[in-house]
């Protein structure tokens, strides 16, 4: 029997008020896994109200304190913790991610965002400030009111997360959009916040298409500020719509992230690990995916024999198969985007060594699969090398000098992610700085951490998902300015 989910708002577990729904289809296998519900705008208006409620009338961030949060915090980590082998069985069969990475990975760090933010709760605060003259100013750091929160699919229970813990512990109200394609997880997670003593009203999940709720979250005069995480086209679009009542917006977008090997380096099977990572981990559906690998010329054909025969290696197929390293695109739409930028490459002219085709055999015919995919690139003006293809896709290229990698890493609309390996520290440092990139990793890639910000530059964005720096997304800075002096001032002028 297939389950049913319903939304959660002014903690009570409702369906649409216009009684739509969909379904939730595994792309693994086609199987279709649960029900829930399609919302419209009368559904976010009632979010909206019991948000404003939560937080203006029932006095959220003035009658709990910092420790009162955070204790909702904590609970919400453990009860994730609980029963992490039963949401990751939900989130492999919504998303098509591997079950290996979802229970060791996802769930954890999911977890981990949780319990960092129940640590920063207690560390909010303004600062006074060495304004001239007898007078005490300080600032007061507030939240903003209701936020709302609209993510994509690729890592739907770790941008839950990172989403709510920060607006939660900066005394926020919120309203969550998950994914349409991948709802299930936050739908389980509005349980566990159900459970974990935060008022009604605090936390809502409504479900539905992403331009109709999108829309009506961006234009709502209720909602003061917008986290998006997406693709770069509709983050302009949330940019526009949130300009109607001028909300505080923070954009996570795209990104085609330069992955660099120098010929200094002292273990090249490490590297090539890491370009393997970077591109094919979650099928290459990562924002921060290095997805253009430069190698400098003198090691340029070992570590392209390397990286080929151990790309030929990787076990692709059903996530919930634990020998399984990269499970299913997510839907068929995006793997024929994904094959239409591999037939761009061919017929461009890039030169394919690897993969290039929708895998079929066996049960793999019943999903969506492409074989982990690496294009041989003599310049960087193909459409492969210079878009977001958001799929296992990798443009491998050669380049001789540090100065010419450094250009032709900073030549795209994009600055998300880069990462640089070398022995020499001096080179690394150089390159982090050169490099137009919100983040930069010697010698690693694809880590990210609860404690460092993320977030991009140029077309992938604004803002700082995670760390402290988050906190200054969902919060307001206040001045206040204190005469002390009792001596006649300037005033008395205008009497």
């Amino acid at each position: 029997m297939v389950h049913h989910y319903s939304m959660y708002i002014n903690g009570q577990f409702v369906d649409s008020q216009s009684g739509r729904t969909t379904s939730s289809t595994c792309p693994a296998d086609g199987k279709t896994i649960a029900t829930f519900p399609m919302a419209d705008a009368t559904d976010v208006d009632l979010a909206v109200k019991a948000a404003e409620r939560a937080f203006r009338h029932n006095y959220w961030s003035q009658s709990h304190s910092a420790q009162d949060r955070a204790e909702i915090l904590h609970n919400i980590a453990k009860g994730i913790r609980n029963d992490i082998e039963r949401l990751a069985k939900i989130e492999v069969m919504d998303s098509g991610k591997t079950m290996t990475d979802v229970s060791t990975v996802d769930m954890h760090w999911a977890a981990d965002c949780f319990e960092y933010y129940a640590g920063l709760t207690t560390q909010i605060y303004g600062e006074v400030l060495p304004v001239p003259g007898d007078v005490l100013d300080f600032t007061l750091r507030e939240p903003l009111g209701v936020c709302a929160a609209i993510v994509a699919w690729n890592y739907p229970i770790m941008f839950a997360a990172w989403k709510i813990a920060p607006a939660l512990a900066t005394g926020n109200t919120i309203i969550f959009k998950p994914a349409l394609l991948t709802s299930l997880s936050a739908l389980e997670l509005a349980g566990i916040i159900h459970r974990s003593g935060a008022p009604d009203g605090v936390v809502n999940i409504v479900t539905g298409s992403g331009s109709e709720i999108g829309e009506a979250l961006c234009h709502h005069p209720g909602i003061s500020k917008i986290a998006f995480t997406g693709s770069t086209e509709t983050g302009r679009k949330v940019m526009r719509m949130a300009a109607s009542t001028v909300k505080k917006v923070s954009l996570e977008l795209g990104g085609k992230s330069p992955h660099i090997i120098f010929d200094d380096i002292e273990k090249l099977d490490n590297a090539v690990g890491a370009a393997l990572l970077g591109i094919f981990f979650n099928a290459g559906q990562t924002c921060i995916a290095g997805s253009r690998l430069y190698v400098q010329e003198r090691i340029y054909e070992d570590f392209k024999s390397e990286l080929l025969r151990r790309t030929r290696l990787i076990p692709v197929g059903n996530g919930m198969d634990d020998d399984v390293r990269m499970g299913s695109i997510i839907s068929e739409d995006q793997m024929n985007l994904i094959l239409q930028y591999i037939e761009s490459g061919k017929r461009e002219g890039a030169k394919l060594l690897a993969g290039g085709r929708r895998l079929t055999q066996g049960e793999l015919s019943r999903g969506f699969y492409i074989a982990p995919t690496i294009f041989e690139c003599e310049h960087d003006d193909y459409t492969i090398v210079r878009e977001e293809i958001f799929g296992p896709v990798l443009c491998l290229m050669k380049f001789s000098s540090e100065d010419e990698v450094i250009q032709r890493a900073n030549h795209s609309p994009y600055g998300l992610a880069a990462g640089v390996w070398t022995s020499n520290i001096k080179r690394g440092l150089r390159l982090a700085k050169q490099l137009n990139a919100g983040q930069v990793w010697i010698n690693q890639y694809l880590m990210i951490s609860n404690f460092a910000p993320h977030g991009g530059f140029k077309q992938s964005g604004y803002g700082k998902d995670l760390s402290k720096y988050a906190i200054d997304q969902f919060t307001q800075l206040k001045n206040v300015y204190v005469e002390l002096c009792d001596e006649e001032s300037y005033i008395t002028t205008f009497e």
